[in-house]
């Protein structure tokens, strides 16, 4: 099912948004694409025993990551998440260039 102009441009007023005439046609062969690619992935099935048959080697020490192993060869790196600066190291220097400040507090202009 392809989609049409005028969806698209029911869409572009259900979310309030301008799309110039020009370019609705090219939205619609693109949205076309982009729901073929779903189609592709929802009919998709994977077999839930070749997961525990085949469990992802672990590598640990690896520059101090982790590093899994699946069967492909893909390969996810992880890392402990840091701090690389300690709080309130550089509170005093922004508050100092700041323009305006209150009570220790940058002050900004309302924004609704």
């Amino acid at each position: 099912m392809a989609i049409t102009k005028e969806e698209i441009i029911k869409l572009a007023d259900l979310a309030r948004i301008e799309i110039p005439e020009k370019e609705v046609e090219s939205l619609a062969h693109e949205m076309d694409s982009i729901l073929d690619y779903v189609k592709i992935i929802q009919n998709f099935h994977s077999d839930e025993n070749e997961v525990s048959e085949n469990p992802p080697l672990v590598v640990r020490g690896l520059e101090s990551e982790n590093v899994e192993l699946f069967k492909g060869g893909v390969m996810n790196v992880f890392r402990e998440d840091q701090n690389p600066n300690e709080s309130g190291n550089y509170t005093d220097d922004v508050l100092r260039e700041f323009p305006n400040k209150e009570n220790g507090y940058l002050k900004v202009k309302k924004i609704l």
